[in-house]
């Protein structure tokens, strides 16, 4: 990976090593209605963008809030190598270590998000981007005063340096979606273009331009791939600050930041600090929030949301609590068989297992009645199939037909509601009889194959709170002679077994995008990321017809077709077993210190607290928090 020859006098082109993965997917076809060869202020999926040419600011953003104070938390969400619980590196975008939350506050990007529309992005540090006309190239004029926060340019040749660097060594969220970029083209100081082989989805330049941009004068030589508490040299509007490893993490907004008045950015980002706790423990972390160490609170405990909050900051008026709408994105909460272990690969296992879960006993005696019932990887979205297929559906099926389950056919699969008991014995004769049809026999107390293998499940977890709501799903899978046993780890090791797929059964949570695109989907779901350690196929699915499916959604031109083909996914996928869903809820339960402005309603597809909300010091002073 080299860069050969210096700019602005020659141009450099650059050549990526390594061989292109092959798909049938054809570049392009997803923005057959956006014009090439015109420099363009933003993209969508489908040629649908809110916010014309010259828009000075998103709806959801405050450009009159104060600035200052403040705002400490414990993340609810987090990307790439982070952790929650605990963090021994400051680099974010490889594979290796355990970064701390909300690092990409200080990282710049081509192109941002907007948060109140499903796939649309404007240009940051990309002030325009051009579509060549076979769609398969993307040529970014850079804006000029772009710096990074030790005041050096940032130019064509970081941006050029930074795809490739994370294409070669970066996490597997860079390195798949990076997958068929054969070239990046650096045409001036300011200007860059990037080349795709024409095998990749449309739409993975939606997820490629918000790639972070590094400096390629302080990293060129470095490893790259290695875990440092060494901040890396950024241009975002946050810097990191003081930091203690494994502890708790500050990061400090930077008072020339060089975008802040463009509309991407204007308006937002309000606090001077925003700084990161970690509890390895949830009951740690809620005695911090009762006591005001940390200030902001997404409550996933629902015996805490009934019972907890009666605590005196919270009878005094200094606490609120209340529930804001959930995002209008898909939500994938769902247990996870690892099948590259040969006993979870036979269909039948997978949902005898699944029958094991009561949910109606959990959410009745531990969760207050507060959750919903999942039965899709894409809950709460249009992607989740209902009934029986359409004729749509039944045309991107039906040339699949014995290649996947003829469940996928019919109404689309639902897990059985239980009676409430803990232990539906109509449900477990059923998940009984699968597992003697999958050739596993009683004996001894125990369940055994043919091979006199016993049938063990380990199911893997860092937090003691699975302890509890779990006990009625261990003690059915028992019941049925399964050596089931739950192993709570530290986060360190949890993160470690879970990035080698060191595991049995472990619980996985993500919020897709309102518009996954291909690349979020071959993370998940496709062959070409079961071998890949860091990826999201927990399960370690490799089956060509669900990545025919998953291909089809990436050739999607209309976003009917699009939702079609991700209905269709959806039922081979329920019909397969691979994930087991859980619960979720419609709204997101937060409390935190009346301290803190906001604008409502809040966006409808991103909900990141730290960049919308900003501190009201008289508020503080009334309750004690100035």
């Amino acid at each position: 990976m080299t860069i050969r020859s210096s700019i602005p006098s020659r141009r450099a082109f650059l050549k990526l090593s390594g061989a292109a993965v092959a798909s049938s997917l054809v570049g392009g076809s997803a923005f057959a209605q956006t014009p090439a060869d015109r420099p363009l202020h933003g993209l969508s999926a489908f040629g649908e963008l809110k916010y014309p040419p010259g828009f000075t600011q998103f709806d959801y953003a405050s450009p009159d809030a104060p600035r200052g104070g403040t705002f400490v938390f414990q993340p609810g969400y987090w990307v790439h190598n982070q952790n929650v619980t605990t963090f021994n590196t400051l680099n974010s975008f490889v594979r290796t270590g355990d970064a701390p939350p909300r690092m990409e506050l200080c990282f710049d990007s081509l192109m941002v998000r907007a948060w109140d529309e499903p796939d649309a992005v404007y240009g940051l540090v990309a002030e325009t981007v051009t579509l060549s006309p076979d769609r398969n190239s993307f040529t970014f004029r850079l804006r000029p005063h772009a710096r990074f926060h030790d005041g050096s340019p940032l130019t064509a040749q970081d941006v050029a340096f930074s795809y490739l660097l994370l294409k070669e060594k970066g996490h597997p969220d860079f390195v798949l979606p990076l997958g068929e970029m054969e070239a990046v083209e650096v045409l001036g100081a300011h200007e860059v273009r990037l080349a795709f082989s024409g095998r990749q989805s449309a739409r993975s330049i939606l997820d490629i331009v918000l790639f972070p941009i590094l400096s390629r004068a302080s990293l060129e030589g470095s490893s790259f791939d290695s875990s440092t508490l060494e901040p890396l040299l950024g241009s975002g509007p946050y810097r990191v600050g003081r930091f203690s490893a494994g502890r708790y993490v500050e990061y400090d907004r930077v008072e020339d930041d060089w975008a802040h008045d463009l509309p991407a950015r204007r308006g937002l980002f309000h606090f001077d600090r925003i700084r990161v706790e970690f509890y390895a423990d949830r009951n740690a972390a809620f005695e911090a929030f009762k006591k005001g160490e940390t200030l902001w609170r997404e409550e996933f405990t629902s015996r805490l949301w009934a019972n907890g909050y009666d605590f005196p900051a919270m009878s005094e008026g200094r606490v609120v609590r209340r529930e804001f709408p959930s995002e209008l994105r898909p939500s994938l909460y769902c247990k996870a068989l690892n099948q590259r272990r040969a006993r979870f690969r036979d269909p039948r296992v997978r949902e005898a297992i699944a029958l094991c879960f009561d949910f109606e006993w959990a959410n009745r005696t531990l969760f207050h009645g507060l959750y919903q019932r999942s039965q899709s990887p894409f809950e709460r979205s249009p992607y989740r199939a209902e009934g029986r297929p359409s004729p749509e559906e039944l045309a991107l099926l039906e040339p699949l037909r014995g290649r996947i389950p003829e469940a996928a056919f019919a109404e689309a699969v639902t897990q059985p509601a239980s009676d409430g008991s803990g232990r539906d014995r109509r449900l477990l004769r059923r998940a009984s009889r699968l597992l003697e049809e999958a050739g596993w026999r009683r004996r001894d107390g125990g369940l055994y194959n043919a091979e006199g293998e016993r049938f063990t499940l380990e199911y893997l977890v860092r937090d003691e709170v699975f302890l509890q709501f779990e006990s009625s799903f261990m003690a059915n899978l028992r019941a049925l002679g399964i050596d089931a046993r739950i192993r709570r780890v530290d986060p360190a090791q949890y993160q470690a077994r879970k990035l080698r797929f060191d595991f049995d059964l472990i619980e996985v949570a993500y919020l897709l995008g309102a518009t996954p695109t291909h690349d979020t989907l071959v993370q998940f779901f496709h062959s070409r990321s079961a071998t890949v350690e860091g990826s999201n196929n927990f399960p370690g699915m490799a089956d060509p017809a669900v990545d025919a499916l998953v291909d089809e959604v990436g050739r999607a031109k209309t976003r009917q077709a699009f939702v079609t083909a991700m209905r269709a996914l959806d039922r081979v996928l329920r019909a397969r077993r691979d994930w087991i869903p859980n619960w979720h809820s419609a709204h997101r339960r937060v409390a935190y210190w009346d301290m803190f402005g906001f604008k409502e309603p809040k966006p409808d597809y991103f909900f990141p607290v730290e960049a919308l909300w900003w501190y009201e010091e008289e508020k503080a002073k009334a309750i004690g928090k100035a």
